[in-house]
């Protein structure tokens, strides 16, 4: 293609809201232009990156089994009325309404639309398995729309729902999707890792993330680099240091602490590791205020504690709240003399602890050596409530975690028959018998890759593509092209030769002056750049230079294409 016939409209500068190096490089490089917050348009450079993109996703989803179908992105609201998640999906959910005034939803996902199609047109358990998908347009009300389409609220995705007869056929189609994402992100020149997740808003029984290793990423990933583990924080387990707590060493001291609420201050008037401090917090679950304790290095983790028994929906406690039930202010509370019918659920390192600090229950005071059993009582439950921190064993007892960060482009979930059930989604067994249909649901964020490529493979001179990415292999960078005939020719004869050969290029034929050319195809990211110039004409050669490299190598002009074939791979 030349590059006259290609609208591109390049920036020296990106916006001062461009945050991320994806966001602004998009900007820069005419990929994408701003309608309203969080809402892009896809220019003609960035539409050709993102089809391909969908075209590797498509690809390895049929070469999975998967049928394509295209489903609604506007959707009734009786059938998320009948899931349930009308009400719980909350405000991310846009909701309009028709000119008759009925209810009816920007799809977000489509679980409630594929399962009333599933319900409707599969009876038998002999018309499983089964498994649907699409790439669609989704809208997510995000509450701050950043980072450009990063966190967009308008975005393109990929999302796939399985349905088997029974467990083991939802587990087996379950890892032909996670087997199918590890082919398409490999593709796709990303450096990734699937970690076990949360499932979320979603639901169900097994979850996995797929994450794009940058350090720009909203995500923290606990893994393991002597093993295959990985998980997301939210969901990494924090296994116990010691396998039993040392016997009291000390007696308890009540210390004056002025002023000193947080266990960072306490510990260092103590000359103490925080390590031995502990912090108290308080939540309030069925109208019922808990006590939680967790190590003073070490953070609440609130979906581990969500799923304690008792915390489910819980809240942070209000200050009156904890003032009528410990007659102490925040940041002096802790077990001892606390309300004997006040729940007490410590964190599984501080149920090894001893020798601990923690408040007093009295303003400006805290306890040193304190004990459970002697100073205080045992805890009602002991839980895994904390994020993982590097150092933290390994929970497959292979090493020691580090903590990396990344960006989700792609989830899967085992849901079973969170769906079919509330929908009726049910076909006859082997049995004759009714059963609700075993589901699998599979996401990959179509937009998001882009941005999280460019988050990989960039430098100072912008963006760098994963030759399975590039809008194009190629770019031929005459220099004279209007002024000299010799430049003209050769470059012409080369755009066709490469044409022919089925690489995609583009010809810089605007006549720029070579630091302008240079600099916008360096910008957009092309693998491969031939440089034609007079000079080298004379001598029958060109210069080739690969994006990744600082320099250029002078090639003979007849062997330019063989030369690319060799370098594209």
């Amino acid at each position: 293609m030349r590059l006259s016939r290609l609208f591109l409209s390049t920036l020296k500068e990106a916006p001062a809201e461009a945050e991320l190096v994806s966001h602004r490089l998009m900007l820069r490089a005419g990929l994408i232009k701003r309608l309203a917050a969080g809402i892009y348009t896809w220019m003609p450079l960035g539409l050709r990156v993102l089809r391909k993109v969908e075209a590797i996703v498509r690809e390895e989803m049929n070469r999975a089994g998967a049928i394509e179908l295209l489903m609604p992105v506007v959707q009734p609201a009786e059938l998320w009325q009948e899931s349930g998640r009308w009400d719980k999906y909350g405000p991310d959910l846009l909701r309009i309404k028709d000119r008759h005034q009925r209810d009816f939803v920007i799809q977000p996902t489509s679980e409630e639309v594929i399962t009333d199609i599933a319900r409707r047109e599969l009876k038998s358990y002999k018309q499983l398995p089964v498994n649907f998908y699409h790439i669609q347009t989704k809208f997510r009300d995000e509450v701050r729309p950043r980072f450009g389409v990063m966190r967009s609220r308008e975005f393109i995705m990929k999302d796939a729902y399985s349905f088997d007869a029974d467990k083991a056929g939802m587990l087996k189609s379950y890892q032909a999707m996670y087997d199918a994402y590890v082919r398409i992100f490999t593709r796709l020149g990303l450096k990734f890792r699937p970690v076990a997740a949360d499932t979320g808003q979603i639901g169900g029984s097994a979850s996995h993330e797929f994450q794009v290793l940058a350090d720009s990423g909203e995500d923290a990933i606990a893994w393991c680099p002597t093993s295959d583990y990985a998980a997301n924080v939210e969901l990494a387990e924090a296994v116990p240091p010691a396998a039993h707590r040392a016997a009291p060493g000390e007696p308890l001291q009540k210390v004056a602490t002025p002023g000193l609420a947080t266990c960072e201050q306490v510990a260092e008037l103590l000359d103490l590791p925080l390590g031995r401090t502990v912090k108290c917090i308080m939540l309030n679950a069925g109208g019922k205020v808990h006590m939680l304790l967790v190590r003073g290095d070490h953070s609440l983790n609130e979906i581990k504690a969500s799923k304690v028994p008792g915390l489910s929906g819980f809240r942070w406690a209000s200050e009156a709240e904890i003032l009528a039930a410990m007659n102490s202010p925040a940041g002096y509370l802790g077990p001892v003399g606390m309300p004997p019918d006040m729940p007490l659920i410590v964190d599984r390192t501080v149920a090894l602890m001893s020798d601990f600090v923690c408040g007093a229950n009295e303003a400006d005071y805290h306890l040193r050596g304190a004990n459970f059993g002697r100073d205080c009582r045992e805890p009602d439950q002991v839980a895994d409530l904390r994020n993982v921190v590097a150092g933290d064993p390994s929970p497959d007892g292979k090493g020691v975690l580090e903590i990396v960060r990344g960006i989700e482009v792609g989830h899967v979930f085992a849901l079973g028959t969170l769906y079919s059930q509330a929908l009726g989604a049910t076909i006859l067994d082997a049995a004759g018998q009714p059963r609700a249909m075993e589901m699998g649901c599979y996401g990959i964020g179509v937009t998001r890759i882009v941005a999280a490529a460019i988050e990989q493979n960039n430098d100072e001179r912008g963006i760098i593509w994963p030759e399975s990415l590039a809008p194009f292999s190629v770019a031929i960078a005459p220099i004279g092209y209007e002024r000299s005939d010799a430049v003209r020719t050769a470059a012409d004869r080369l755009h066709g030769e490469l044409e022919a050969a089925g690489i995609e290029v583009l010809l810089d034929d605007r006549g720029e002056r070579p630091g302008v050319m240079f600099a916008d195809l360096e910008l957009i990211g092309i693998p491969h750049r031939i440089t034609v110039g007079e000079r080298g004409l004379k001598e029958g050669k060109v210069e080739y230079q690969g994006r990744h490299e600082s320099s250029a190598n002078a090639i003979p002009l007849a062997e330019g294409v063989a030369h690319v074939r060799r370098r594209h791979g």
